[in-house]
């Protein structure tokens, strides 16, 4: 199991800007090993202004013909639904980019939840070339952390947190919008790169508890992101860090 690496930054902007950095350094390593770059987006408003960046400051950057766009999680709604993580990525960046459709692999959240999660498993596998057995291997994995501790639409008390043998389940959640699809944590911890990118004083107790309170995820599932051959990292502002006793 990797080491976590926590950088802390002076404030939001600066996780925006460094996150950017990052996505287009890796997806150089990506290009340049096997030929394309396989991004799993996440939603949230740190994320939104990190896609702002890579598509304007940074668009020429990412050598984007060879990028593949896929999301960790998806509410069941339709695709220009504004509570859509797919509406939010393609109004930040995805719609700035000269990309073919095939590139975009998107969660069909207007579906039924199972059959949502179903078509998405299959989309999966014909993207990575993988058998029903197998289980996609992203080369970077943008996640958020909600104020309860969740990561992807894996919640407290989930059964998903302890999926293994599926790589996208359908969830309900305690939410305004309680039907979603989330990839497992099989998927989540086989990521070459892991990312989160948490910003604010809101978030500051949820850090302290996934980074340093008791290993109980279904508490805190966002410990369950535990890359077995890869990177995790946590990009945090000094806010959200500012309750570990480490920094």
């Amino acid at each position: 199991m990797s080491e976590k690496k926590i950088v802390i930054l002076d404030d939001a902007d600066a996780i925006y800007v460094h996150a950017a950095e990052e996505i287009a350094h890796f997806a150089g390593d990506a290009i340049c090993s096997h030929g394309e770059f396989m991004l799993c987006l996440s939603g949230g408003s740190t994320p939104a202004a990190t896609y702002d960046l890579l598509a304007t400051r940074f668009q020429h950057s990412i050598d984007w013909s060879e990028v593949q766009f896929f999301w960790g999680d998806e509410r069941c709604v339709p695709p220009a639904d504004p509570a859509s993580n797919f509406a939010m990525a393609d109004r930040t960046m995805l719609s700035k980019l000269a990309l073919k459709p095939g590139q975009v692999h998107r969660i069909r959240g207007e579906l039924p939840p199972d059959g949502a999660a179903r078509d998405y498993e299959e989309e999966l596998r014909r993207a990575f070339a993988i058998a029903e057995t197998e289980v996609p291997r992203f080369d970077v994995i943008l996640l958020g952390l909600g104020e309860n501790r969740h990561t992807a639409s894996l919640f407290p008390a989930s059964p998903a947190i302890h999926e293994t043998n599926r790589i996208a389940v359908p969830v309900q959640v305690d939410d305004v919008h309680r039907d979603r699809v989330t990839l497992t944590p099989p998927v989540l911890n086989n990521g070459h790169r892991v990312m989160f990118l948490v910003q604010g004083q809101s978030k500051a107790e949820a850090v302290r508890d996934v980074l340093e309170g008791p290993r109980d995820p279904d508490r805190f599932p966002a410990q369950i992101v535990a890359p077995v051959n890869g990177e995790l990292i946590w990009l945090l502002d000094k806010s959200a860090a500012s309750l570990l006793s480490a920094h």
